[in-house]
């Protein structure tokens, strides 16, 4: 019972941040929903205790129940940074300038994988056998998904049932308790359940990170801070092992990058969006 109130207390916290819009003088993180509220919540809010204490001032959560949400927040204004999937900086890049700030490091390499997990009892053993098979995807507007399915060799149409649970825990979920045969996860969230009782049956070539992006009009002074503290964050720092365990297990620290890093993800969505996600023009000398 206790853990049950302390979780409805995290979920009424992460709400009441979720309501906050960003103010003058405050630091307002925002995130793509990877997970429930109360497990977001549990997840950043070392990141943004650090942030606070790194810059100087306060600084707040606020979460988004979607991918589509985090990108209208940080475009808005309401947040001023936010943990994004590179389909959702994107997203964001495109509909109101937002700028990569740094990426992150996964067990050192700045890249991760897609991966497409069955049950470790499945006769599924290739992606070709998914044919007709019952299919859980993410959030509708993750467009990375679709398209490692379909460049592993399996229309989206030759699937059966197709389905979008939100977060890759309920993925994970469904596909172990045998409601969905099939599904993509992140791979830390694979190789998690791995251990679990799923099997990876497909590999995504190495993909551009996960990013912190800041919006648009942020003053620099404040992008110089949050960018110099976020690269300082490191694993190696036994200061800093829980507040980067606590976002991923698997987390190292942050990266520079830049928005070109990204174009590989724009070629490989462009097919699943209307209007496909284009390349920001050069700028004017």
């Amino acid at each position: 019972m206790n853990r049950i109130r302390r979780l409805l207390s995290i979920s009424l916290l992460a709400v009441v941040a979720m309501t906050a819009a960003a103010e003058e003088g405050k630091t307002v993180l925002g995130s793509v929903a990877m997970d429930v509220p109360a497990v977001m919540y549990q997840r950043l809010d070392p990141l943004v205790q650090y942030l606070a204490r790194q810059t100087g001032q306060p600084a707040e959560l606020r979460l988004s129940p979607s991918l589509d949400e985090a990108v209208k927040s940080l475009s808005a204004g309401e947040t001023d940074i936010a943990y994004l999937t590179p389909v959702a900086f994107l997203k964001a890049r495109q509909e109101s300038g937002a700028r990569p700030l740094v990426k992150l490091l996964t067990l050192g390499q700045g890249s991760f994988n897609l991966m497409i997990v069955v049950r470790k009892d499945s006769p599924i053993k290739s992606v070709s056998q998914l044919a007709g098979k019952r299919f859980a995807l993410g959030d509708k507007a993750a467009l990375l998904q679709r398209a490692v399915v379909v460049g592993a060799g399996m229309p989206l149409e030759k699937l059966g049932e197709i389905q979008f649970l939100g977060h890759y825990d309920n993925i994970a979920r469904a596909v172990s308790s045998g409601e969905f045969d099939a599904g993509i996860l992140k791979d830390t969230t694979a190789r998690e359940w791995e251990k679990k009782g799923l099997r990876v049956i497909h590999t995504s070539a190495p993909l551009p990170p996960y990013v912190i992006a800041v919006r648009a009009n942020l003053d620099e002074k404040s992008v110089a801070k949050l960018r110099q503290a976020l690269l300082a964050l490191r694993k190696s720092d036994a200061s800093h092992q829980a507040i980067l365990k606590a976002l991923d297990p698997e987390y190292d620290g942050f990266a520079p990058t830049s928005d070109a890093e990204y174009d590989v993800v724009r070629d490989l969505i462009a097919p699943f969006q209307k209007p496909a996600v284009e390349k920001p023009a050069p700028a004017k000398s």
